[in-house]
């Protein structure tokens, strides 16, 4: 009955009755039918209100609704302040609420929010609890993988994955919470045992996202109002807005000041089969713990203390923490696809110039003998990005190799003569190779020994479109096909 799914939820009845039968949430118009629940949101593009009559007409007889509407008086209608926040809510009660069964942890920030997440699940996953894992990359648990939009899913679709999680028997659930799904109530009613903040900087401003910096702050912080525990970057910029009116107890972790978990005695390894940071970690008391990641970056090591400091917590052993970030992999996110005497080959999803930019001074600090860059760029973005990349190949890069990303709707030739422009003002050296693929296999087989090649842009993406068709296509299936050709 309906009247089973509205504990926590603040209405008014506005007509008809609680005792009406409900086995269904939708708020898609399409889905309705006998027996659903019909939430209405009024989105800045599309008010689900005017939908109404189609919904009817399908059988639908409960209206969820921020404004008042005219309907026959055989239909139940709530009347509620903010109807997504309704949708999660009625969600979670459809669905049992099944995030109250995992141990739940939500990770926001600017950046490093994927790879914490897949370290922390990685860990967890070691020490012997089954984890599924939300964000950019998907959901996974067990076996099962499914693609998605959002980083953060709409809220009906996380209930019905967490459900999905505790049936394969998941203990744990690491997700990466986006600003906007703060924002737009996706993880209303969710509570989390632990929070991770890995930083914040202005990014996700404008007209569909953010207005302002403080408006993206805000929502960031939102988090922690849903959270027992957090753990906060105390080298962030912005430390102290962050924790200022912190409603929950929270422990920092910490490269450059000392926390709860610092990090000291950092060091760069590249060897044949391993390429990544050996660093202790230090926690409060004294405790002193050797680590190695399995990944470059020395802003990684920031991530890797983030993910131990929430898995130690937790109750994860040494032995497990150690052993799961010394053999990590991550699809698409600094990916080690290949290392021999004689290259390595990094894939990554660097897709704009920040990212970039720290990508490739990564690796830089492996000492290559040439650092190779094998990009391109995404049709029908901003002009700014492919010239900005452009820029920080040519001045980087020790060699760039110019080729198609997604085009979209565009010419991959005039994507490519953009992005030239922008590398001949740096003097960098550089050739255009239109066919990705091709461009790969020209990197790997004309390299010289100790070059480090990074293929960026696409990252775990399993397509590539061009001119408004989409191929299957993985830059790392690529590389491995080359690498068996040599």
């Amino acid at each position: 009955m309906l009247k089973d799914w509205l504990d926590g939820l603040e209405y008014k009845l506005v007509q008809g009755s609680l005792e009406a039968e409900a086995d269904e949430v939708v708020f898609d118009s399409r889905k309705a039918a006998p027996g659903t629940v019909f939430v209405c949101m009024e989105g800045t593009r599309v008010d689900s209100h005017s939908f109404i009559p189609q919904v009817l007409e399908s059988g639908c007889r409960i209206l969820v609704v921020e404004k008042p509407v005219s309907v026959m008086p055989e239909v139940t209608v709530l009347m509620v302040e903010n109807g997504r926040e309704a949708l999660a809510l009625l969600s979670a009660a459809r669905f049992g609420h099944p995030s109250k069964d995992l141990l739940m942890i939500g990770i926001t920030g600017t950046k490093g929010k994927t790879t914490t997440a897949h370290m922390v699940r990685a860990i967890l996953e070691a020490s012997g609890r089954r984890t599924g894992i939300i964000g950019t990359n998907g959901v996974s648990f067990k076996d099962e993988h499914f693609p998605t939009v959002n980083t953060t899913p709409e809220s009906y679709e996380l209930h019905r994955y967490f459900a999905r999680m505790k049936e394969a028997g998941c203990e744990c659930c690491v997700m990466e919470v986006s600003s906007q799904a703060l924002k737009m109530c996706r993880v209303a009613g969710i509570t989390f045992d632990y929070a991770l903040f890995t930083n914040i900087s202005p990014d996700h401003i404008g007209a569909d996202e953010h207005a302002d910096f403080a408006e993206y702050m805000y929502y960031k912080k939102q988090l922690f109002h849903q959270s027992r525990f957090a753990f906060v970057n105390v080298d962030d910029a912005h430390l102290e807005e962050v924790t200022k009116g912190m409603p929950c107890q929270w422990e920092g972790f910490g490269v450059v000041h000392t926390a709860e978990y610092h990090a000291q005695k950092i060091r760069y390894a590249s060897e044949p089969g391993f390429i990544g940071l050996e660093f202790t970690l230090i926690k409060a008391g004294g405790r002193q713990i050797p680590v190695r990641v399995n990944i470059p970056g020395r802003f990684n090591v920031s991530n890797a203390l983030a993910a131990a400091a929430v898995c130690l917590k937790a109750g994860v052993g040494e032995d497990a923490l150690c052993h799961a970030l010394k053999h990590l992999k991550l699809d698409g996110r600094m990916e080690i696809v290949y290392t021999s005497e004689r290259c390595s080959v990094v894939v990554d999803y660097a897709h704009n110039a920040v990212s970039m930019e720290s990508l490739l001074a990564a690796l830089r600090e492996h000492r290559p003998k040439r650092l190779v860059c094998v990009f391109g760029c995404g049709g029908n973005r901003s002009k700014d990005r492919r010239y900005s990349m452009g820029e920080i190949a040519g001045r980087m890069a020790d060699f760039s190799i110019i080729t198609a990303d997604n085009s979209r709707y565009e010419r991959v030739g005039d994507i490519i003569a953009d992005i030239r422009g922008s590398i001949e003002k740096t003097g960098g050296r550089f050739i255009e190779i239109p066919d990705r693929r091709e461009a790969i296999a020209y990197s790997i087989t004309h390299a010289e020994k100790g070059d480090m090649i990074a293929i960026i842009g696409k990252g775990h993406e399993d397509y590539q479109e061009i001119e408004g068709v989409r191929y299957p296509f993985l830059d790392r299936a690529v590389v491995q096909e080359v690498v068996a050709g040599l």
